[in-house]
């Protein structure tokens, strides 16, 4: 089957194929990624460096001719003293070829091709770029797949001499030599207008081919599947995250070569390819788009409801296409969040005329602050500012009322900063990777020795809730996670513990009111931002705005939002297994091809 045909007779697979892209986050991501569309461009690559995406024409010249011309140029080179005389190269073996080759074509190592290559070098440089004529220092973040980003560089100091041996010219084949696994040993060829005065950093290693050579092929090879599961089995690093390769693993790259008439063919073919699939992703993302605007706007009518009876309406309408409009992460995250609103709105469930008014128990603890106050069991706080009509998002209903948290009497506690307590009692010490789905997780805990007047003073109870007080993500500082019991562990100083004299929250009410957006968007405003670390402190949490319903609907909120998030579970649930379907069929095609 033609590689056209085999696009557009599957366009609805290739294209329903997605995934969640990853999130640095403790939530899903909302984001897709297109995997089929990736797939589709890996297929591209491979089948063209195979020899399976064009005809072979039995008049081009053969691959073995081209390499004879190469190494005459070579030899050559070194009788000149142009260049030194290279390392014999390892023969390629059996086990070095992964398929069969077209007739003309020949293996060879990427070095039989190159006439020099060398690294980089690593002057001390601040992260600021050059300006003007300055000279600079590339960032291995340059050398990206298929593009070159000249603005991604670092002004050389003053002090500095320039090396300017170690300039980027025009032509030049660069890869980077260590980065993360994604884009280690990635290829780019230095474009017609490529800056003058930009250096290579040691991280990026130049390759300078044959004329003989097409460069461009080269580089697409160096992103084939083959290539990569090369360059995944050779690489290096400390981390799982950052690799690296060295300069000889690159040279020893075995490629698939072609004739040279055919690499230019394969060439036209690849870009005529890449185009088509890019316009299938600006459909695809296109239509994600206009279907994630049309479920939020379907969404809005939910939560700007005038009342029961007309969300009731707005409800039902909306349940009798959930099959059709929930079919994405982002829309299912959208119901979860419209859900959350809801309920801290008070339209969730009916008020109960029966029920005591939030008035009522903020009344009591007035009167039980100001009976402790008196009792000198606590201090006398500063009066808390008065709630202007601009921090009301919405009208409540009746039985509701709005109040600072601060006015509830709650007990701060900033978390452990000890490390370890000599002659300390073994303890688990919660930690941020304990917290999994905002919820405390003892799964994989660990202990420390810490004494035993830090652990009464650090400890957790039921009914507590944990306050995450410092993180480098804007969407994790500041939430709220409920301890459910009694729990024999302490916490660390990444967290606020919270605890009130009074029974104020339902701790479940309390953790979805710190999901909801009426308290993230005052964290987004309030927290401290630090070399990358965002900050709340007791002030900030005192100061929020909360919409308080009496503990008795808390609980009837609570029992309804797990009914609905089970809902969405299954939603994405059932979503999830048709992705991973979509994926493994369209997997299944592209191994069709290949085979």
């Amino acid at each position: 089957m033609a590689i056209e045909n085999l696009i557009t007779d599957h366009l609805d697979l290739w294209t329903a194929a997605v995934r969640p892209k990853s999130s640095a986050g403790r939530g899903t991501s909302s984001k897709l990624e297109l995997t089929g569309i990736k797939k589709l461009r890996e297929l591209i690559l491979e089948l063209a460096v195979r020899g399976k995406l064009v005809p072979q024409d039995p008049s081009d010249e053969p691959a073995s001719v081209l390499l004879e011309r190469v190494a005459a140029e070579k030899t050559r080179l070194v009788k000149e003293g142009k260049i030194k005389k290279p390392k014999a190269l390892p023969e390629i073996g059996e086990e070095d070829k992964p398929f069969e080759l077209p007739e003309g074509w020949e293996w060879c190592r990427l070095d039989e091709l190159s006439l020099t290559s060398e690294a980089g070098w690593s002057p001390q440089c601040d992260n600021s770029p050059r300006k003007n004529e300055q000279w600079g220092v590339l960032k291995v973040s340059a050398v990206t797949w298929g593009k070159f980003l000249a603005e991604e560089n670092k002004a050389l100091p003053e002090p500095l001499e320039p090396k300017p041996e170690y300039e980027v010219l025009p032509g030049d084949f660069l890869i980077s030599r260590a980065n993360t696994a994604e884009l280690v040993a990635r290829a780019v060829i230095a474009p017609a207008n490529t800056p003058c005065k930009l250096m290579m950093s040691d991280k990026i290693i130049r390759f300078r081919f044959s004329h003989f050579v097409n460069s461009s092929y080269i580089c697409l090879a160096n992103g084939s599947c083959t290539s990569r599961e090369y360059y995944s089995r050779v690489a290096g690093g400390t981390s799982s995250s950052m690799k690296n390769v060295s300069r000889l693993q690159i040279q020893n790259l075995v490629i698939a070569l072609p004739p040279l008439s055919e690499q230019k063919r394969i060439l036209d073919n690849c870009e005529k390819l890449m185009a088509l699939c890019d316009q299938l992703e600006q459909r695809s993302e296109s239509q994600l788009s206009a279907h994630q605007t049309l479920v939020e706007t379907l969404l809005a009518t939910l939560t700007d409801s005038t009342d029961a009876d007309k969300l009731a309406q707005n409800w039902a309408r909306l349940s009798t296409h959930f099959d059709t409009l929930f079919t994405t992460e982002a829309s299912i995250d959208a119901l979860k969040q419209t859900i959350l609103q809801l309920a801290v709105m008070g339209k969730l469930v009916s008020q109960d005329p029966s029920d005591e008014p939030a008035s009522a128990l903020l009344e009591r603890i007035a009167a039980e602050k100001a009976l402790l106050v008196k009792e000198k069991k606590i201090k006398k706080e500063k009066p808390l500012p008065e709630i202007s009509e601009n921090e009301k998002p919405f009208e409540l209903p009746k039985g509701w009322e709005w109040c600072r948290l601060g006015a509830l009497m709650p007990q701060f506690q900033n978390g452990a900063s000890s490390r370890g307590d000599s002659g300390g009692i073994p303890i688990t010490v919660l930690r941020l990777a304990d917290i999994k789905d905002w919820k405390v997780s003892l799964a994989d805990t660990r202990e420390l020795s810490i004494d035993s007047k830090s652990i009464d003073k650090y400890s957790l109870e039921k009914g507590d809730t944990l306050i995450i007080r410092v993180n480098g993500s804007s969407d994790i500082v500041g939430r709220f996670i409920g301890c459910d019991e009694n729990y024999d562990a302490i916490y660390c100083d990444h967290f606020i513990r919270m605890r009130f004299l009074v029974e104020v929250f339902n701790t479940r009410y309390l953790s979805l009111l710190g999901s909801s957006n009426i308290v993230r968007s005052k964290i987004a405003d309030l927290f401290i931002s630090t070399a990358g670390q965002k900050t709340v402190n007791q002030g900030h949490i005192s100061s929020i705005v909360l919409p308080l319903p009496s503990i008795t609907e808390q609980h009837r909120i609570v029992a309804k939002v797990d009914e609905l998030m089970t809902l969405c579970d299954q939603l994405k649930s059932r979503l999830q297994t048709n992705q991973q379907t979509q994926l493994a069929l369209a997997e299944s095609l592209a191994e069709g091809a290949l085979a």
